[in-house]
């Protein structure tokens, strides 16, 4: 594993459990420093990024970013865009450079609808459940592996998303996944007022029913603090589906999962936009992050559904690396 993603893995600290229902989430911290940048939100509100279907005829698997501030603009990996001729989530993190554009990898999230609402695209407040966003990582890598760039298994993305919305017994006319998380707004906010966003807090790693379903880590505190909330809700939607068990805290399985990270198979590839995109696999989890020189933009691994907490317990016995564990 390159020695800039194992520094911010072997840097990473768990304060103390917070829990809701079946939800349990790990504050994560780390003192290893990421890149300055503005997020989505921000440079959406300061009018500093435009965001827009790649011609008038519009093109499924991308778009096209401009970003005419000063510094660069975070777009994270699930995040979701709504308008233009359908919705849209990111299928990679990447770091957009100050006065630049660029043709961004997307997938779609609204199946039913090719027609245009707006010119540009605008936030729509919510990140994709890790349960869908761990399958777009996965397919997504192997098609970097095959060459095929950053593209998604979009009939798999599809058919999640539908899922989503029979499971949670909403309809959609245009089968948005936007549509299914807006339904479930109350239940998302009063989960999100559980886990209150702590000061210096750079990212969540994320328990379901006592199993590891993945974490998320920004590059600094204030990067973090304005995804905190959707982020945690998009953990929170895969809670709400799952049938409600005890939380089962167990610190001693949430580092394990971080040691699985550790060891797992690591291949890197030239990003989209600035810096290094890596890629890693394992026999229970798959991941992404986000390098630019010697620092970590983001950096997120998942649980793959289906697979047997075993494979935690067999890393946890090895004891070549350490965690620190703080309450």
């Amino acid at each position: 594993m390159e020695k800039v993603i194992l520094n911010v893995l072997e840097g990473l600290v768990l304060k103390e459990a917070q829990t809701h229902r079946n939800l349990t989430i790990f504050p994560l911290f780390t003192e290893v420093p990421g890149p300055d940048c503005l997020t989505l939100r921000e440079a959406l509100a300061r009018h500093l990024i435009a965001v827009h279907e790649v011609s008038e005829g519009g093109s499924v698997p991308e778009l096209e970013a401009e970003n005419k501030g000063d510094w660069p603009v975070l777009l994270l990996d699930g995040e979701e865009l709504a308008g233009a001729k359908q919705n849209r989530v990111l299928n990679t993190t990447l770091l957009l450079s100050p006065h630049s554009r660029l043709r961004i990898p997307v997938s779609c999230t609204e199946q039913g609808r090719w027609s245009s609402v707006s010119r540009e695209f605008r936030d729509s407040g919510y990140v994709m459940s890790p349960r869908i966003r761990s399958k777009k990582v996965d397919s997504v890598s192997q098609s970097l592996k095959e060459e095929r760039g950053y593209r998604s298994n979009q009939g798999e993305v599809w058919e999640e998303v539908r899922k989503l919305s029979e499971e949670s017994f909403v309809s959609s006319p245009t089968g948005a996944m936007r549509d299914t998380l807006l339904a479930k707004e109350v239940d998302l906010e009063e989960a999100l007022r559980a886990f209150p966003c702590l000061d210096g807090q750079k990212g969540l790693l994320v328990l379901l029913n006592g199993r590891v379903a993945g974490f998320d880590l920004l590059p600094s505190p204030g990067v973090y603090s304005q995804l905190h909330a959707k982020l945690t809700k998009s953990y929170a939607m895969d809670a709400l589906l799952e049938k409600e068990q005890a939380a089962g805290a167990s610190k001693e399985i949430a580092l394990a999962f971080l040691k699985e990270a550790v060891f797992a198979l690591e291949e890197t590839f030239p990003s989209v936009g600035m810096g290094l995109d890596h890629r890693f696999s394992g026999p229970a989890l798959a991941g992404s992050a986000l390098s630019v020189g010697e620092k970590v933009a983001h950096m997120a691994f998942f649980r793959l559904e289906g697979i047997a907490e075993k494979a935690g317990s067999m890393a946890s016995m090895r004891q070549r690396r350490s965690y620190r564990n703080q309450g």
